[in-house]
């Protein structure tokens, strides 16, 4: 893939809520709940949710929070559904859509102190 269409595509994927909506229609939107949101943003704050490099979370540390890990399977859930959508679009793999969407939150969207998953699959804390 080009630079350029990868550009092309990350800004095609990412949106207003850490990830997915411009590119696929005005009425785009994640598939997650503000109460999800808050959930996981609050756990990646605190380093037990981090950023998957396939662009989807994962857990950094083990959780026995019932609530937390239904926050990050619907929003993971929604993710997955736009990545399809944008791959679609776009003519590239699923896998493509959420690497590129990886690459742009880490650089653009993750906060110091919060965790992201290197290419070998390690946790690495921005």
């Amino acid at each position: 893939m080009t630079r350029m269409k990868y550009l092309i595509l990350a800004a095609a994927i990412l949106g207003g809520a850490g990830v997915a909506t411009v590119g696929l229609g005005a009425g785009a939107a994640l598939a997650q709940t503000a109460q999800a949101k808050a959930l996981v943003d609050a756990a990646k704050a605190k380093g037990v949710v981090g950023e998957r490099n396939d662009g989807l979370l994962g857990f950094v540390v083990e959780t026995a929070d019932p609530a937390l890990e239904a926050a990050v399977n619907e929003i993971n859930a929604g993710r997955s559904q736009l990545y399809r959508q944008a791959a679609a679009r776009n003519n590239v793999t699923v896998a493509a859509a959420g690497a590129a969407a990886f690459t742009e939150v880490v650089s653009t969207r993750l906060r110091p102190g919060e965790y992201y998953q290197s290419s070998t699959g390690a946790w690495v804390q921005k």
